[in-house]
């Protein structure tokens, strides 16, 4: 509808009241305008940026809005100009009825800072309505001796618009007995009172009959009309009389259809059908009509529908009661309406952030919302609750605005998200609640570092094992979400001059498999070191570092070394007098392997001999001995084939070759090893020859031989006192043939080289071919100092060398040293 010209200045005149910002952000105070009902859509309100203080600019920028109150949406804003304008039209009536003021309220959202200011337009009422009685006709019945001045209560016109709009005043057409007074009730509106101004005459006129119009105040005016019968009855003197002219009761707002809420009792003192009375009401409202009811015989009246406080809260009724002559009298009944709880508050959400960093600070507003109950007293009292316990509370704003804000830190590692559960309820009886839950997502932030599943990875790698073999897995983990919780794995660079173990093995960045390099040797490598890191990909990153472990594990490469005999010699000579018993020791075959474990336990056995009952070889020592005494049937040349295996998967093995020689005494030792082994081939008259050769050698050596021990005696004795005057005195321990030390080989802890041999002989430049004696071993000392003790006691032995060279020189005998 369009404006009047009257009226168009009306909403430009429109003004905010009073603004005042709370701390909280929401203005305490209520911005009011106003606007005519039913305006064109785009119709100007008001501007809210002046009202506000802010451009066009801000507005659009902190995305301003407007948030009813109720679903429907009516006005709009305008966030280039910041004009409130008309979105849709409204009816005043339609929206309030016959309430006053009819407001419209609304709120203003401001985003980047959250800010909410609260306004109301009340919509003028402009004259859109016209009154209407609900009977076109309205029929009197009068006797015709009603004294003049009675009066006569008429159906009540019906007009929605409120104010000068609304009816104001009612006229009757032109006659000559009766007058129309407008009377006015306690809630404002204006019934009319039917005058009787002259005595009535049946026989002059049996009916008269005008019509009356009822007119509102609007401008220009509008009106309504009906027309009015009076019938004039015969007398009958009188008329029903109520027992009470107002009755006053009070029905809750929940009594059900039919409930009785008054009865009204009138009397008359006629008799017959001029005293029967019937009752009804008056149709003074369309509401009354649609809600109460009223039984014409015994005056009870009911509900016709359900009441409720929040629509209307006090009811005017009009009840006549007519007797069987045609007289009738009138009565008041004010209903109250009582409230009652039964309306729960409602939740609004007025604004919401669904998502929420986990670091944000505690106070961080989450959402905002409004609390209503449509009850009234202590069933519109609220107060609002957070259902479990969760990092949020409540915060009020206004008398029914509140905020939902953080009240501690956030970690979503904990709680990814949560459905905040908001309850408000009343202080009625009994107490009413309604529940809105809201669901928020917290963001990841990179707050934690990765974690490795284990401080320190061990991992096995095969001796000369190919490169691209998989060693194994590294795993991390990382409780953050998305690329924080992203690893990837890298090796950290050793330090200046460390071992570049980062070399023999590669780890995949993504899956933490760890590859070998190279092959490595167990032998130059058997176990390193390296720190691995884990980082995220957040930003910035985090890490850890893990250390990783590789043992190279101990293949069978290495054949067995052997040490004694050496292997480039041929053969190794060794001289068994024949006079040897069984067990006599032969020789020691000394043998070693630079794998470790089982690959370097050694096991010795005699795989071939010239005659092979004759010695044996100890499985574990590499002992040459005789198996049984040495007779003159054997042969005076044995060679001996020593197989050294290790227990490797191959096993693997080397041999050694002795060539041994029996002797009835050292004497010829030298003098058999010259010859070829042919000779024992040679013709029996070559042997006899020889033989008596023999026969006169050995008188001239036995004549020799006492001379030579004389003076060998006397060189020993001289020897053996100088060297008792430098060498420490002598230990007193005893060691058998298992208490030598390990440590009199250099080979290292895994080596399998038995206790050593030390042999010392002292022979004169000229006995190469005559004789030497077979010497026991030198055994080293099993303590720590027992090589530096040797080496000082063989440096005045160097000095005795020459003096034990004249001496045996003369003799041409061999002196042991011990």
């Amino acid at each position: 509808m369009k404006l009047r010209k009257s009226e168009e200045p009306l909403p430009r005149r429109a003004t905010a009241l009073i603004f005042v910002l709370c701390v909280s952000g929401m203005r305490a105070e209520t911005a009011r305008y106003s606007v005519p009902e039913e305006a064109e859509r785009g119709s100007f309100v008001a501007n809210i940026a002046k009202d506000l203080g802010l451009t066009g600019e801000e507005l659009l920028a902190r995305q301003a809005r407007v948030v009813p109150e109720g679903e429907k949406q009516y006005l709009q804003l305008n966030q280039h100009t910041g004009y409130l304008v008309v979105r849709e039209q409204m009816d005043r009536e339609e929206l309030c009825g016959q309430s006053e003021p009819c407001l419209v309220r609304f709120e203003v959202l401001l985003e980047s800072p959250l800010q909410s200011f609260r306004a109301e337009v009340r919509l003028t009422d402009i004259n859109d309505h016209a009154p209407v009685f609900l009977n076109k006709e309205i029929v009197l019945k009068m006797p015709e001796s009603t004294v003049p001045g009675s009066r006569f209560l008429l159906e009540s016109a019906h007009d929605p618009d409120v104010g000068n709009n609304s009816l104001q005043h009612y006229s009757i057409g032109s006659n000559e007995y009766f007058l129309v007074y407008t009377r006015r009730r306690s809630d404002d509106r204006r019934y009319a009172e039917l005058v009787l101004d002259r005595a009535l005459d049946r026989e002059q006129q049996a009916e008269i009959a005008f019509s009356i119009t009822a007119v509102d105040g609007g401008t220009p005016p509008r009106s309504g009309t009906a027309l009015i019968r009076v019938v004039v009855l015969d007398i009958n003197d009188n008329i029903p009389v109520f027992s009470q002219t107002l009755y006053k009761v009070s029905v809750k707002e929940n009594s059900s259809v039919d409930t009785i809420v008054v009865v009204v009792s009138a009397s008359d003192l006629d008799a017959g059908t001029n005293g029967e009375i019937a009752y009804s009401i008056v149709q003074n409202s369309e509401e009354n009509f649609e809600t109460f009811k009223i039984n014409s015989e015994t005056g009870q009246i009911r509900l016709k529908k359900p009441l409720d406080y929040e629509e209307t809260k006090t009811y005017e009724i009009d009840v006549q009661a007519l007797d069987g002559g045609g007289l009738f009298t009138h009565c008041k009944v004010e209903v109250q309406v009582k409230d009652v709880n039964d309306n729960a508050p409602e939740v609004i959400i007025t604004s919401l952030t669904s998502t929420l960093s986990e670091a944000a600070p505690p106070n961080t507003v989450v959402a905002l919302f409004n609390v209503r109950d449509r009850d009234s007293g202590e069933n519109g009292r609220t107060t609002c609750e957070l259902t479990v316990e969760q990092p949020f509370r409540i915060t009020r704003l206004a008398a029914d605005a509140y905020a939902l804000v953080t009240s501690e830190t956030l970690d979503r590692e904990q709680v990814e998200e949560y459905n905040a559960t908001v309850r408000a309820r009343d202080e009625g009886s009994p107490i009413l609640s309604a529940s809105k839950t809201l669901l928020l997502r917290l963001l990841d932030v990179n707050d934690n570092a990765p974690t490795f599943t284990q401080e320190v990875y061990t991992m096995v790698m095969k001796e000369n094992e190919p490169a691209g073999r998989i060693l194994g897995h590294l795993s991390a983990t990382d409780p953050d979400a998305g690329e924080n919780a992203r690893v990837r794995y890298a090796l950290v660079p050793p330090p200046t001059g460390a071992l570049a173990a980062a070399s023999f093995v590669s780890v995949d960045a993504e899956s933490g498999t760890v590859r070998s390099l190279r092959p490595l040797d167990y032998e130059k490598v058997r176990a390193f070191e390296v720190t691995v890191r884990a980082a995220d990909g957040g930003s910035p990153p985090l890490s850890a570092q893990a250390v990783l472990r590789v043992l190279v594990r101990d293949e069978n490469d290495n054949a067995p070394v052997l040490l004694h005999p050496p292997p480039d010699s041929s053969a190794a000579g060794e001289l068994v007098p024949r006079w040897a018993p069984s067990g006599y020791l032969v020789a020691k075959v000394v043998a070693v392997d630079v794998d470790a474990g089982q690959n370097a336990w050694l096991s010795y056995e005699l795989a071939k001999a010239t005659e092979p009952a004759l010695f044996r070889v100890g499985l574990h020592s590499g002992e040459v001995r005789t198996a049984r005494a040495v007779t003159e049937r054997d042969a005076a040349r044995q060679k001996l084939i020593v197989l050294v295996r290790d227990r490797g998967q191959p096993p693997r093995s080397a041999t050694a070759t002795l060539a041994v020689t029996l002797v009835d005494d050292f004497s010829d030792a030298f003098h058999q090893l010259g010859h070829d082994p042919a000779g024992g081939q040679q013709p029996q008259v070559a042997e006899e020859e020889m033989l008596t050769t023999y026969l006169i050698a050995s008188l001239c050596c036995v004549s020799s031989l006492f001379v030579l021990s004389v003076l060998v005696l006397t060189a020993n004795t001289l020897c053996k006192t100088r060297v008792r005057a430098v060498l420490p005195p002598a230990s007193p321990s005893c060691y058998g043939d298992g208490d030598f030390a390990s440590s009199g080989m250099g080979v290292g802890s895994t080596g399998t080289l038995s206790p050593a041999y030390r042999y010392e002989m002292c022979l004169t430049s000229g006995s190469g071919r005559s004789e030497f004696q077979f010497l026991k071993p030198i055994l080293p000392s099993p303590h720590n100092n027992a090589e530096a003790g040797l080496e000082k006691a063989e440096e005045p032995l160097r000095h005795l060398q020459p003096a034990c060279d004249r001496e045996a020189h003369t003799g041409s005998t061999a002196t042991p040293v011990f």
